[in-house]
């Protein structure tokens, strides 16, 4: 069910599909995802728009909090940047999830380097989980 639910999120989000979102390994509570930093992703200093970086991070956060099958709107989302990434590198994003309660939940995503490792941001989440259920 979780992989269902993942490759419907993957098809019909517009963002995801524009970052050319990779799926890693999706389970309930748990995502990793990856993506290529490409040349229309650079902001002006030549290094990795934080927007994309924020929207992968994002996306993973998406994939965890849905996986139970009831939708999940975020209510709020920060993240810290650590290092920048660079056109070429391939960036993970690693979404774990914290608490999870009938209504809330609580999200911690990494995104990191493919190559070594190296964090680039931190991103924390929170959602509101709604009765609906996600698939149409």
């Amino acid at each position: 069910m979780v992989e269902k639910i993942a490759k419907f999120m993957l098809e019909n989000d517009k963002v995801a599909v524009w970052l050319n979102v990779e799926l890693i390994e999706v389970k309930k509570s748990y995502a990793k995802i990856a993506m290529v930093v490409r040349e229309d992703m650079l902001n002006a200093a030549g290094i990795c728009q934080g927007g994309a970086i924020f929207s992968l991070a994002d996306f993973a956060f998406a994939l965890a909090s849905n996986s139970y099958g009831k939708v999940a709107l975020a209510t709020s989302a920060n993240i810290n940047f650590a290092n920048p990434a660079f056109k070429g590198e391939k960036l993970i994003a690693e979404a774990k999830e914290l608490n999870r309660t009938r209504r809330t939940g609580l999200y911690q995503i990494e995104v990191r380097k493919e190559e070594n490792n190296q964090l680039v941001a931190l991103f924390t989440g929170q959602v509101f989980i709604k009765d609906k259920e996600i698939l149409p």
